[in-house]
């Protein structure tokens, strides 16, 4: 009896610890009673605690687990990788972007994956790649760029993977010319794996190892900009000129309150001085050697602007007429040219009441022809001579571009139109290439453009990124055409101009910044580039520009040139 009572205690207590547990559930909140949710996902994507894979996507997937370390993207639905695309997921160690449509990855796509060890790029329609494509991925070892259109590699591509053990290129087009010779050099001396690759061009090379190249292979000569000469003042505007067969750089320096003229020393081969025309808020010198006779306009800010002429009986300098104060009140930029045999020169103003104006030489000295373009703070005036028609293409900061025309009856510039629709243009520069006639549109807030001239209409080649830019200044060495890009927040970049795909590329990056004006002139079998730079934060900065020192350098063949391109300043 005593034990049928112990197993109904038993029964009870069970029963009711069971009740117990019952209530206690219901009263647990809903949240509680529900299994585990699954990590977070987008639509795109199929994914766990640590991998995500996704197909057709339209950008880089964004909201995905915290935790996540590997992810697959294939069949996406955008073309370019842009920088810092994946810093959102700075726990990724395996990353596979295959069989995409990707043709473009930006600098620094990969910035904040210091724990990537694995990277897969294969099956795209990529055909160049940055130097900076793969910065801060400390902790590659794998990469594979396989089955794609590369067919150049940058210099030192490969340089930021410092413990990269395998690498695959295979199934591209690579041109085995001299942009590719540092990858033999580099292949020669690397510890990591790389699978055979072969070179699809030139024809004497095509089907043939890169391994298997020898140096001696490629006929390559370099060049580089390099300083020649550092003079230890500060100036605004550089203008070299030829006068009497000896070699001469203006300097505008208002910090000296002068012109400063230097002479070139063939035999020591740098800058001496030579003369100073007092200038006290001096913005351009510009020479101009019309019937044997040496001018220097001297354009300033405050004080009038002057004309001097040397003279050789007392070997200086002497001021011959003044500038209508009333037309210029604020000059920005010069330029002098010839038509039909007449010696002219043009003033930007960049004053709202002042005006651009056109002077020309007779016996007594120049005098005022023709007054341009008023009321529009002219900031850059360009002579360009097109079809054997003289024309000016003013810019300002009130509208696009203006092009004037030579009337050949008036023996006046008359208005013909603008350049395209382009707004805040800082200057106009051109260059020639065999036949074609090409601008360059520079601007300071937005991106800078190369146009190519057709007639009556500009077609758009190439945008330029050129934020803070002030120079935007093509010029020649030898038979190659180059570009300078300064800016005031970033490095002076020199872009090479590539006749086939009718566009600049990025050719070398100089440590300048903030130039402002630079311009190349022959001496003997060399050219001297003379340039200045500005640093609007320096010391003494008494108006939005402080010009920094000024710089001459020679360049090839015999020696090479110097990294400053030309533009005026606004001041």
């Amino acid at each position: 009896m005593e034990l049928r009572r112990g197993r109904r205690m038993l029964r009870g207590q069970l029963s009711a610890l069971l009740l117990l547990l019952a209530l206690a559930w219901l009263w647990l909140p809903a949240e509680g009673r529900r299994p585990p949710r699954p990590p977070p996902c987008p639509p795109s994507c199929s994914c766990t605690r640590d991998t995500a894979f996704c197909v057709d996507s339209k950008a880089v997937p964004r909201n995905l687990p915290p935790e996540v370390i590997s992810l697959t993207m294939v069949n996406a639905a955008f073309t370019e990788i842009r920088e810092a695309a994946f810093a959102h997921i700075p726990s990724l160690q395996f990353l596979l972007l295959n069989s995409n449509k990707f043709t473009l990855i930006g600098d620094n796509a990969f910035t904040g994956l210091s724990h990537l060890q694995y990277l897969f790029i294969e099956n795209n329609d990529i055909q160049a790649l940055s130097k900076a494509t793969f910065r801060g991925l400390k902790s590659l070892t794998h990469l594979s760029l396989a089955n794609n259109n590369l067919q150049t590699l940058p210099r030192d591509l490969f340089k930021p993977l410092d413990i990269l053990s395998d690498l695959d290129l295979r199934g591209n087009t690579l041109a085995c010319d001299c942009k590719i010779k540092w990858l033999v050099e580099w292949l020669e001396s690397t510890n990591t794996t790389v699978p055979a690759i072969f070179c699809s061009s030139p024809g004497q090379f095509e089907g043939q190892r890169i391994r298997d190249l020898a140096l001696g292979d490629f006929q390559c000569i370099t060049t580089d900009f390099v300083v020649h000469q550092i003079l230890p003042f500060q100036s605004v505007s550089a203008e070299p000129f030829t006068y009497a067969s000896d070699l001469y750089v203006a300097l505008a320096q208002p910090g000296a309150s002068s012109c400063a003229v230097l002479k070139w020393d063939y035999v020591e081969r740098k800058l001496r001085d030579f003369d100073r025309i007092p200038a006290h808020s001096a913005v351009h010198c510009k020479p101009i050697v019309a019937q044997n006779q040496l001018y220097v306009v001297v354009a300033q800010l405050f004080g009038g602007s002057y004309i001097y002429r040397w003279d050789t009986a007392v070997d200086k300098f002497i001021k011959i007429q003044d500038i209508d104060s009333q037309k210029t009140r604020k000059p920005n930029d010069i330029e002098a040219f010839q038509i039909e045999g007449d010696w002219y020169f043009v003033i930007a103003d960049s004053s709202k009441a002042g005006s651009t104006s056109l002077y020309r030489l007779n016996q007594n000295g120049f005098y005022s022809h023709q007054a341009l373009h008023a009321w529009h703070r002219d900031t850059d005036v360009e002579y360009v001579e097109n079809d054997g028609k003289p024309r000016l293409i003013i810019s300002s900061s009130s509208q696009a571009p203006v092009i004037y025309q030579w009337n050949r009856v008036q023996k006046q510039f008359t208005a013909q139109g603008e350049v395209g629709e382009m707004l805040d243009v800082q200057m106009v520069k051109h260059f020639k290439v065999k036949r074609d006639q090409f601008l360059c549109l520079s601007r300071y807030i937005g991106d800078s453009k190369v146009v190519r001239w057709e007639g009556q209409r500009f077609v758009e080649l190439q945008t330029l990124p050129s934020r803070g830019s002030m120079v935007m200044q093509p010029f020649s060495v030898e038979q190659r055409q180059y570009l300078a890009l300064g800016s005031d927040f970033s490095f002076t970049h020199i872009y090479l101009w590539e006749e086939e795909k009718q566009k600049f590329v990025k050719f070398q990056e100089l440590s300048v910044q903030a130039p402002r004006m630079g311009c190349s002139r022959p001496a003997g079998c060399s050219r001297l580039s003379g340039g200045v730079r500005a640093h609007p934060n320096a010391p003494h900065n008494k108006h939005t520009v402080t010009p920094g020192p000024a710089c001459v350098c020679p360049q090839p063949p015999c020696l090479q040139p110097c990294p400053f391109p030309c533009t005026s300043p606004t001041v």
